[in-house]
């Protein structure tokens, strides 16, 4: 038998792809057995429960239907998930603020950093003209300017754009390098347009999947995490949505019980206990992308406002800030009146927007949302090997006996 090496298999969805049914079927069985051991480290992992399905309430707002970003009407979210041999472990998801040409379309966006230490692509036009014109891309940080071209490419050649000579993708990501051969470059032009057209509203899948293949999160397996909130009807009735790319440290805190402590993994373990134990789980390093969306009708200085409300969201999970951790966060809005469509008139363009008294909620919303958001990835993640490396999941029943412990847990 072929040494799985040679074998080369991309997923979209969750789903293996490749050329016949029949031979879906071989392929699937190849990689069940042969990788099996490195992707996922039990079926029990395979049925990961969400951190809500798991009797964790974080915060006072309602979710909405679906507790995903894909909440907020219009908005979709695909993947392309790379899983080849012992050494590639990367991917790339693709959120796309509505269905329609994006660049003739635009919604009003922003950018905020917590810290710097990254590479988000396009972030200073969005920040000067308050707009976004393409898919929110995710991915592997020496993949950025793979991602960028392939955009631009996917961008060019949509109906309407034929005469455009400037595009400006935005494109976002963690370093998954302790799993995944990042210097492979693996992602290509069609993960790329694999993502971006199976873009799908409804649930979102999360954990090791898409741009969260390889990423780890307080020393455990990280990944694509999603949750919502949806305001009462009387504060608007608007929806926000958070997704989250996690790959970064701390002191895992989860609804304020310290289980990176009770764990035994947490930043500054090792020097505190003066020992040297090996693995990621005292690196802080790492990044995070959250990608806030809304249908409250605001426009890019109040989205920067929302967008800043996610690292009070982040800070409640016990992220440490580290100088090596590079902390984003996109926010847009998806309300048909705020809106950016190609004109030539120079008239100004009659929006009606939020005050800034009617922000507070929102920012509420935003909090709770990126918080339970970074929660699920880590829940949803399963064990993950690659590189000569294994994470371990964060242990589900050892982590609600800590909540338990702590009152933490509610149901």
């Amino acid at each position: 038998m072929a040494d799985n090496s040679s074998f080369d298999f991309h997923f979209r969805d969750g789903l293996c792809w490749c050329c016949s049914d029949s031979m879906k079927r071989v392929f699937l069985l190849i990689l069940f057995t042969l990788m099996g051991h490195q992707v996922m480290s039990s079926g029990q992992d395979a049925q990961r429960p969400r951190a809500r399905d798991a009797g964790l309430m974080v915060g006072v707002l309602p979710t909405g239907p679906l507790n995903a970003i894909t909440d907020v009407a219009g908005v979709t979210v695909g993947h392309a998930t790379l899983v080849r041999g012992d050494n590639v472990r990367t991917g790339v998801t693709a959120i796309l603020p509505h269905g329609g040409n994006l660049f003739r379309e635009k919604v009003p966006g922003a950018v905020f950093i917590g810290n710097a230490f990254g590479k988000l692509a396009g972030s200073t036009q969005v920040n000067e003209l308050g707009e976004i014109e393409t898919p929110i891309m995710l991915t592997s940080t020496l993949n950025v300017p793979r991602v960028a071209d392939a955009t631009i490419d996917y961008m060019l050649g949509l109906a309407g754009n034929e005469t455009v000579q400037s595009i400006n993708p935005l494109v976002g990501e963690t370093n998954d390098g302790y799993l995944n051969d990042i210097r492979g470059r693996h992602v290509g032009r069609d993960d790329v347009f694999n993502a971006i057209k199976s873009a799908r509203s409804g649930p979102v899948e999360e954990g090791a999947i898409g741009a969260g293949t390889g990423t780890v999160a307080f020393g455990f397996k990280g990944g694509i995490g999603t949750s919502s909130r949806k305001l009462p009807a009387t504060l608007g009735g608007y929806s926000v949505g958070v997704l989250v790319q996690t790959n970064f440290g701390g002191i895992l805190t989860i609804n304020g019980a310290p289980v990176g402590r009770e764990l035994g993994r947490y930043f500054l373990k090792d020097e505190l206990e003066k020992s040297n134990s090996a693995g990621p789980s005292g690196n802080p390093d790492g990044s995070v992308i959250i990608v806030i969306a809304t249908d409250a009708p605001v426009d890019h200085r109040n989205l920067q406002r929302m967008a800043s409300r996610s690292m009070m969201g982040l800070a409640r999970t016990g992220a440490a800030g580290s100088n090596g951790s590079g902390d984003y966060a996109i926010a847009f809005s998806t309300a048909e009146s705020v809106r950016v469509r190609a004109t030539n008139s120079r008239s100004p363009q009659p929006t009606q927007l939020l005050s800034n008294e009617a922000m507070s909620p929102l920012f509420l919303a935003v909090i709770e949302a990126t918080e339970e958001a970074i929660y699920n990835s880590l829940f949803r993640a399963r064990t993950t090997s690659g590189r000569g490396h294994t994470v371990d999941a964060l242990p589900i029943d050892r982590t609600l006996e800590i909540l338990r412990k702590y009152n933490a847990l509610k149901r």
